[in-house]
Parts: structure tokens; C-alpha cells; sequence
């Protein structure tokens, strides 16, 4: 579990505070490199997919990640923190009410 602190409680705070997804493009490519930005969006696909019961190698081929990677996205869902099931619940919730799927987004 990651430590609360301060500037964790800032970062966060900003994040939350940002109103649009334009204004989300704007902060993490200030924020983070390209392939930080990638990285994360392929663990949370992974996470969505693995959620909806799709096998490893299924994930591995539509999002390009290794099974080491998708084993630890796994782990977290099962033993983590609950972060990429609210997530995805959230996701899946702004999914219905748009009549969008999960990975269309």
C-alpha cells in the first residue's frame, strides 16, 4: 500500500481537482513521459478485460503487454487495495449511462 503524505495528498488533490478530460491531456503530459501515460492506460485495459473474464493471453494480444504484467494487474484485483474496482465500477457506470462499452473508451 503507498504511504500517505503530503505531496501524494497534493498530487492526488490536483488530479481530482482537473474538470475535463482535455484538462487531464494537459496535466499528465506535463506530468508524465508518453510511455508512463501508455504503460498505465495498458494496466488499467488489462484490469477491465481481466475483470470481464478474459484470459491472459487474450489481454497479452489486444493490449501488448507481457503475462508478468497482466499476472500483477491480476494480483492487484484480487489482493489490492480495491483501486481498480472502483475504478472500473465508475467507468462502467459512465459506460451505461453513455451507452458506450468499457474498452471504447
Amino acid at each position: 500500500m503507498i504511504p500517505h503524505n503530503e505531496r501524494l495528498d497534493a498530487l492526488f488533490s490536483s488530479i481530482l481537482a482537473l474538470g475535463s478530460v482535455e484538462e487531464c491531456y494537459a496535466f499528465f503530459d506535463d506530468l508524465c513521459t508518453v510511455k508512463e501515460l501508455t504503460d498505465m492506460s495498458q494496466r488499467l485495459l488489462a484490469a477491465i478485460m481481466l475483470a470481464d473474464g478474459h484470459s491472459y493471453q487474450e489481454i497479452a494480444s489486444a493490449v501488448g503487454i507481457s503475462s508478468a504484467t497482466i499476472g500483477r494487474v491480476s494480483r492487484c484485483l484480487a489482493y489490492g487495495s480495491g483501486g481498480y474496482r472502483a475504478a472500473i465500477e465508475r467507468i462502467k457506470s459512465q459506460n451505461a449511462n453513455n451507452g458506450q462499452s468499457e474498452t471504447e473508451t
